[in-house]
């Protein structure tokens, strides 16, 4: 048994030392500057641009506004997304008045079916747009979407709130597209309490987000568009600056967890299949069951342990109410079937291994009886 009954939950938020957090936090009340681009969300941007290579990056207050910011300055009309990914992707959207097309994911890899795509794109000359997930970290076709992007005009945001230092091709994922966003909710393994981040390609529209994000404001008496509040505060940057002295460690310790789990369990489930020419940033381990009925009774079964597992993304978000009033989906068969059968497992720094092996071990007993 778990045996000091611990609920053990798909993640655990990571906490940095308090020592290292509380020198950010005395810089906080020193200037007395809590929010309004301070000197540690320009700090922590620097750095962030630094660690990930990147030229720069706009930090907003949670992954949901940097989706709506990127729709909003790239001018988004129509989207083809994917149904196999948090709500936010789609919420966003639609919050917005975006309109929205599926399309279903290749079952192997759990991304965007590229072909699927270009048949929605030949049928359709209003898309002007594709929202493609990097889900668990794991890369789209990115030549088969670029190529896309070229031949029909569209444009290419990557939706990467999974890809906390991911490279694709020796180059970073948020790279990549017109737009690719970030997160960095408490649940990622790397956080700042909420927030997020958005990299742009044309290097002016960072420069435009930043007035959006803080209401339109290009100096204190100067509206030049509109805009929202969508600004990272000073204790989230605190947070993330304290954690970004971590993060080393952190990534260690998750891919020594995961690896537990893989060389484990190699054989007894499937596996998404990753990308080759992509980095595995370690972040979730998901795995797939050969039916929902095993996937129903490994949940049980663990729960009596207090262990927890998740199934990402269940259920798929072309069946939620408030998409079938308004949206008739073509055939979703493997976002359908997927989501069926994937459960993500536990997985953070400090898992203990023991905890791991009776996860492991009712899989493989549930799969052996089925």
């Amino acid at each position: 048994m778990n045996k000091n009954s611990e609920k053990i939950y798909v993640t655990k938020p990571i906490l940095p030392s308090k020592e290292r957090l509380q020198k950010y936090i005395d810089v906080i009340y020193d200037s007395n500057w809590l929010t309004n681009f301070g000197p540690l969300h320009e700090l922590l941007r620097k750095r962030l641009a630094s660690y990930l290579n990147v030229d720069n990056i706009t930090l907003t207050a949670n992954g949901t506004l940097a989706l709506i910011v990127a729709y909003k300055i790239l001018n988004v009309k129509k989207v083809i997304t994917t149904p196999f990914t948090f709500v936010a992707t789609i919420s966003s959207v639609l919050w917005e008045g975006i309109d929205l097309v599926f399309a279903d994911i290749d079952k192997e890899t759990f991304c965007i079916d590229v072909n699927q795509v270009e048949d929605l794109l030949k049928k359709d000359k209003t898309i002007d747009t594709v929202v493609a997930v990097n889900v668990f970290g794991n890369v789209c076709d990115i030549e088969g979407l670029y190529f896309l992007k070229e031949k029909y005009g569209i444009k290419l945001i990557f939706d990467s709130c999974h890809c906390f230092n991911v490279y694709y091709d020796n180059k970073n994922i948020l790279s990549y597209g017109d737009a690719s966003t970030i997160s960095f909710h408490a649940t990622k393994l790397f956080h700042t309490i909420e927030g997020g981040g958005i990299v742009f390609e044309n290097p002016e529209y960072h420069e435009k987000a930043e007035r959006c994000i803080n209401f339109g404001l290009e100096t204190h008496y100067k509206i030049t568009e509109l805009g929202i509040n969508a600004k990272m505060n000073e204790f989230e940057a605190a947070m993330g600056l304290a954690l970004l002295e971590e993060i080393d460690f952190i990534l260690e310790q998750r891919k020594k967890a995961w690896e537990y789990y893989y060389f484990k369990l190699k054989g007894v489930v499937e596996f998404q299949k990753r990308n080759d020419k992509s980095t595995n940033n370690y972040s979730y381990f998901p795995i797939l069951l050969s039916s929902e009925e095993v996937l129903l009774n490994v949940l049980s079964t663990l729960e009596k342990y207090n262990i927890f597992p998740r199934r990402y993304f269940y259920p798929p978000l072309h069946t939620l109410p408030y998409i079938k009033e308004h949206h008739k989906p073509i055939e979703l068969n493997n976002a359908t079937d997927i989501s069926r059968r994937i459960l993500c497992l536990p997985l953070y720094p400090g898992i203990d291994p023991a905890v791991q092996d009776i996860i492991i071990d009712v899989i493989k007993k549930e799969e052996e009886h089925a």
